[in-house]
């Protein structure tokens, strides 16, 4: 027998043994459709049944973790600022308003509260969380004298916060409406932290942080809602891709993009909502803002119109008769330099306005620009729009007002002939009424708390002019600039007379009104 046929005897003796058993290797044997199927769900049922005790576990972890902080918060409180309980305070009142040195309408609105608070209840004490820590209390309440005429009838707690960074809209170049969400809840944290008032009230917008005051602080809580932080209108504007200084051209101009934002401002706006609707008393300071914060947070019961504090009785003291000289046809904006107040759209409607004039008589017309500005970015922006009249060769005629005083406010405004506003729905408007009181006609964008609460006929009579395009400013420049005085006094006078509901008697009235409910359940 040859080679080739001792190995293949071979491998059939081997095959022999795997047919027959005798080899220890054995086939697996076929498994059924059924076993399988049982095999199946039984290994399914226990990755399930792991799944589930495991989540239960972490949630068990992180419930206990919040119960020991909200102990923890709670228990120190007792021994933070004694001094605050000292001479019978019945409780303490907490502001949460990290600009409170800014100068602007939110702030006339902290401060003109807290007086009325202080006038109506000597024995509760306020406390103010701010990051203005560059600023001392003294410099503070100076600076709220200053540029409100406010001065407090009783003392005020600051806590300062050193991590405002957090909210600032710069630090978050994507996502920034989440970003500064989230980063007021850091904020928040460290507020809290820092003091737990009986009564907690969010006086600028950081909705986030009043679960944070509710649920580990124990306290009673409210807000004022000056604008939303998001509104059905974004939602619009970003579904019909329209460019906005929220909107950029990249965005808007990009399908994808503009689907991918969508989804995320629905997102944002509903957890928005879960966390306003935990606000047990809710103001709101327009018309505007109240409908949009229906939408939101779905919270009808609870959510009053408290318009913001004017202080029109101290413009109100300009005569509306003094003449104003030939050589000066001003046109004043009262605002600060934020990007949504489209300076440059005053700019560009001036600019138009000017080609329409006569040449000889371009130097006698002035645009006034006063505001203040918050931080870097605000003073950024004052140095671009410097720049943007350079460019459109109206320098010479813009002037440029910051941080003014009150003193210096009111002169400003008794020199002017038109009170110019530009911003895309200004949730309500404090400078439009200051405008108005002072006597100035008021021409501004026909939208938001201007179109739906201000400027409105009073006495079937026009109070003011309202536009939204380049041309649309600059013909109601011209028309107001060429009207007979007879008229242009009309419509002074009963814009004048129409802004009395937005008083700061009226406001405090409004204000302690709605709030009292928690004042008298916390005093009682």
């Amino acid at each position: 027998m040859s080679h080739f046929d001792d190995a293949r005897s071979s491998d059939l003796l081997r095959c022999r043994k795997v047919v027959t058993g005798s080899c220890t290797c054995r086939l697996p044997t076929t498994m059924t459709l059924s076993e399988f199927m049982r095999q199946y769900v039984s290994v399914v049922s226990q990755v399930a049944s792991l799944l589930i005790l495991s989540g239960i576990f972490f949630i068990g972890v992180f419930a206990l973790v919040l119960l020991v902080l909200r102990f923890w918060v709670q228990h120190r409180a007792k021994t933070l600022l004694p001094h605050l309980r000292e001479g019978g305070t019945t409780l303490t009142v907490g502001f949460f308003h990290p600009y409170c040195n800014a100068g602007g309408g939110g702030e006339r609105v902290l401060w003109t509260a807290i007086r009325a608070i202080q006038k109506r209840y000597p024995r509760i004490r306020c406390v103010v969380y701010t990051g203005d820590i560059e600023a001392t209390p003294a410099e503070i309440l100076g600076r709220a004298q200053q540029r409100f005429n406010i001065t407090l009838p009783g003392q005020v707690e600051f806590i300062f916060l050193r991590h405002r960074g957090w909210v600032e809209a710069c630090k978050y170049p994507c996502f920034t409406l989440l970003g500064q969400s989230l980063g007021s809840v850091v904020l928040g944290w460290e507020a809290i932290i820092g003091y737990v008032p009986d009564i907690y009230i969010d006086s600028m917008g950081y909705a986030f942080t009043v679960p944070i005051f509710r649920f580990f602080g124990g306290c009673k809580v409210a807000c004022y809602v000056h604008y939303p932080t998001i509104s059905t209108d974004m939602l619009e504007r970003v579904s019909e891709r329209t460019q906005a200084h929220n909107n950029i051209s990249l965005i808007a101009n990009s399908s994808l993009l503009s689907s991918i934002k969508l989804i995320y401002y629905r997102l944002f706006a509903y957890l928005y909502g879960v966390v306003g609707k935990r606000s047990q008393i809710i103001m709101v300071n327009s018309t505007w803002t109240f409908n949009h914060i229906l939408q939101l947070w779905r919270a009808p019961s609870k959510t009053h119109i408290v318009y913001p504090p004017c202080d029109v009785s101290e413009f109100i003291s300009i005569p509306l008769t003094q003449e104003v000289p030939v050589d000066e046809k001003n046109i004043i904006s009262v605002g600060q330099f934020r990007p949504e107040k489209d300076h440059p759209l005053m700019l560009r409607s001036f600019k138009m306005f000017l080609e329409d004039t006569p040449k000889e008589a371009r130097p006698r017309y002035k645009l006034l620009l006063v505001g203040s500005c918050r931080n870097d970015g605000d003073m950024q922006r004052v140095t671009d729009l410097k720049r943007l009249s350079e460019e459109l060769s109206i320098q010479e005629n813009v002037v440029f007002h910051l941080n003014v005083s009150f003193t210096e406010l009111k002169q400003l405004l008794a020199s002017s002939v038109i009170g110019l506003h530009t911003m895309w729905n200004e949730h309500f408007g404090i400078g439009v009424v200051e405008c108005m009181a002072s006597g100035t006609i008021v021409l501004a964008h026909n939208s938001g708390g201007p179109k739906l609460d201000i400027v409105i006929p009073y006495n079937n009579s026009a109070t003011g002019f309202l536009a939204s395009t380049e041309a649309e400013y600059a013909r109601a420049m011209k028309i107001i600039f060429t009207m007979n005085s007879d008229k242009s006094l009309l419509i002074r006078q009963n814009a004048r007379n129409s802004v009395a509901r937005f008083s700061e008697e009226e406001f405090e009235t409004n204000f302690l009104t709605v709030m009292d409910p928690l004042f008298n359940q916390k005093i009682t």
